[in-house]
């Protein structure tokens, strides 16, 4: 699966947190985040991880074009709701997921459902689907 880890600056160190928790559920997929996103968790996991730019350089974009073309299979945008900076961004990408059925988490605990849902192979359907 290919899965994308996207986080606000405030949310960051969660992502991180959860990545921690969630490594050997992780590295077993592609995964590919935004520059600084992507960056602490590589260094705190261990995982490999394909670097966009950060979120506000086009990052967002990069991996929202991926979205568009169904390339992506998960996303996990741990999104601060006080952050007005990219909004337009967020809500593009959100609506992307939604055209495309692919699941969204912006929150900590629907990641967590969402990852352990991967675990437990929920989420096969989205290879099928993919490879339309």
């Amino acid at each position: 699966m290919n899965i994308a880890l996207i986080a606000h600056d405030k949310k960051k160190e969660l992502m991180v947190q959860f990545c921690i928790a969630y490594c050997g559920i992780l590295a077993k997929h592609n995964l590919c985040a935004t520059a600084t996103t992507g960056k602490l968790i590589s260094e705190a996991t261990g995982l490999v991880i394909d670097r966009y730019l950060s979120g506000q350089q086009g990052g967002d974009q990069q991996i929202g074009a991926r979205i568009a073309y169904n390339e992506i299979d998960m996303v996990v945008f741990l999104r601060d709701v006080n952050s007005f900076g990219n909004e337009p961004d967020v809500d593009a990408m959100i609506r992307l997921c939604d055209e495309q059925n692919i699941p969204i988490a912006t929150n900590l605990a629907t990641a967590e459902m969402l990852v352990l849902g991967l675990a437990r192979g929920d989420l096969d359907w989205r290879e099928l689907v993919r490879k339309k």
